[in-house]
């Protein structure tokens, strides 16, 4: 390929093959695409052992308080505090702070809808009242074990509430999501082509082909990039009255997908 390495486009194919495994991409009504970065096991669990450091030292404040007001209150009030703070913390949290509690703020992550879409209350309380299920016998076994061969890193609770447990967009993602996804969201290897305006107005499902054969195009090697597009070049330039075969149909092609994904 003429003023392209072609081993950088297999590199940088390889690393977004490789975070494109562990992100999801979702749409909205109106054909928008964006990513979403499911948190993983160590993150969550951080932010997991941080709500019940929290917790923990209020049920402690809590208690000191009752045994000075024992003789007024009784043990019914500690009582109530533990129930509140067992089942209602995460749910309020979630709820007020749009998907995050204490934990969760300070490592950057969130609880929304499995579309991205804000937590509800209902979801919010299943997941939580499912942490029994996913911390039998108080290890979180089970959790981890659903959370390792899950999309997503979703435990049996986000799958009963829907939800999915993601980094925020002012958190530094880690190092499984190359910078050039990390900070831009193309596909990386499409500013090594020329621009190509299209000469007829696309349809989204046109649009969503092309920006598919460009994510696929290192995996495909140019003879066979170019007998795929071929056929495309001579659709999307008919009538046009040009030489379809000024450049190679992938290029061309690449360099539509250019335009249309803002690559830079």
């Amino acid at each position: 390929m003429t003023g392209f390495d072609q081993t950088e486009i297999n590199r940088s194919a390889h690393s977004a093959e490789t975070a494109l495994d562990t992100s999801l991409a979702m749409q909205t009504p109106e054909g928008i695409e964006y990513m979403l970065y499911p948190a993983g096991i160590v993150i969550r669990s951080c932010a997991w052992g941080i709500d019940c450091l929290l917790t923990g030292v209020a049920l402690f404040g809590f208690m000191i308080l009752n045994s000075i007001t024992a003789g007024i209150t009784g043990t019914w009030f500690f009582s109530i505090i533990g129930f509140i703070l067992n089942w209602f913390y995460f749910v309020i949290f979630e709820l007020v702070w749009n998907g995050q509690t204490p934990g969760k703020r300070i490592m950057g992550i969130r609880v929304t809808g499995s579309d991205g879409s804000p937590v509800t209350a209902k979801a919010s309380f299943l997941r939580n009242l499912l942490r029994f299920a996913d911390s039998f016998f108080g290890l979180y076994l089970i959790g981890f074990i659903c959370m390792i061969f899950s999309p997503g890193f979703r435990r049996i609770g986000d799958w009963a509430g829907d939800t999915l447990v993601i980094y925020t967009s002012r958190t530094r993602l880690p190092a499984r999501y190359p910078v050039n996804l990390r900070n831009t969201g193309v596909i990386p290897w499409l500013s090594g082509f020329p621009v190509q305006v299209p000469e007829k107005k696309l349809r989204f499902e046109e649009k969503q082909a092309i920006l598919m054969f460009a994510r696929r195009y290192p995996l495909l090697g140019v003879k066979r990039a170019d007998e795929i597009a071929d056929p495309w070049v001579s659709y999307l330039r008919s009538g046009s009255g040009g030489d379809n075969r000024v450049i190679s149909g992938s290029r061309y092609i690449l360099g539509m997908a250019h335009f249309i994904s803002g690559a830079s």
